[in-house]
């Protein structure tokens, strides 16, 4: 069966973008949140990735 990345209609705070990534690796959504926040304190690249992959990633319909 082919997985395939979609936005968490579910599991979302602002997008569902950390929710889907949850989701598509088996993992709980608060971590992938998590790592993403350290992503954005480390350099701020993490706010531009998480609009990117808000624009790319479809929502599952």
């Amino acid at each position: 069966m082919e997985r395939k990345l979609y936005r968490s209609d579910i599991d979302k705070k602002i997008a569902g973008v950390c929710g889907g990534f949850g989701e598509y690796f088996g993992i709980d959504p608060t971590i992938v949140r998590l790592l993403w926040v350290l992503f954005i304190l480390l350099g701020g690249s993490g706010i531009l990735a998480y609009i990117i992959a808000a624009i790319i990633i479809p929502r599952r319909f």
